[in-house]
């Protein structure tokens, strides 16, 4: 099963991308990705993913949970200090914890991009 890239909109300036691919209910692939518009382009703010079958992608059941923090275009930071996630579960705590955050990732991303918005 192939879920397509559905992003919605928190705000008319950030949305979230959620990618699933999966194998009899079990992810083989995804990712959960904040993006701000900046000149009418979406860009990464953070990002989570699972691709162990990509080039740059990553084994979540291998190498545990962890976010790409984004800035310039480019990947900034890591944080790798989430608890243990089954693999099955992972998509939706992504995707929760992102919600969750979204507030202040986007400001940093603002603060970092000198971006205002009209909130």
């Amino acid at each position: 099963m192939i879920t397509a890239p559905s992003p919605y909109s928190t705000q008319h300036y950030a949305q979230l991308r959620f990618v699933l691919e999966t194998t009899r209910g079990t992810p083989t692939r995804f990712l959960v990705q904040l993006e701000y518009r900046v000149d009418g382009e979406w860009g990464p703010v953070v990002h989570f993913d699972h691709n162990p079958e990509g080039t740059y992608g990553h084994d979540l059941t291998e190498e545990g949970l962890h976010m790409d923090i984004y800035r310039d275009g480019e990947q900034h930071l890591v944080r790798e200090d989430f608890p243990p996630v089954e693999l099955s579960n992972a998509p939706d705590y992504c995707e929760s914890y992102i919600k969750t955050e979204a507030s202040r990732l986007l400001r940093r991303y603002e603060q970092w991009h000198n971006l205002t918005t009209d909130r």
